[in-house]
């Protein structure tokens, strides 16, 4: 839950993207690619239990050799 939006802010990450963050304590809080009309939420910044579950996967081809994604959902290299 936000609490006030002030703080909310977006930062032009790169040329494709844009990278929503709190200007307070500076997490990162969302991502948006700029041809897509979802918003990528950093599940990591919730501490309590949300019931969301993943949609896909995204920079697959830059991940970590121990990350084994096969849980069936879509992937994305870039």
């Amino acid at each position: 839950m936000f609490h006030r939006d002030r703080t909310l802010n977006w930062f032009a990450a790169s040329d494709t993207a844009l990278r929503g963050f709190c200007s307070g304590c500076g997490s990162f809080l969302f991502w948006k690619h700029n041809e897509e009309n979802e918003i990528s939420i950093s599940m990591g910044a919730f501490d309590t239990s949300t019931g969301a579950r993943l949609g896909r996967h995204i920079f697959v081809a830059d991940k970590g050799d121990y990350y084994d994604l096969n849980d069936g959902l879509p992937q994305r290299d870039q």
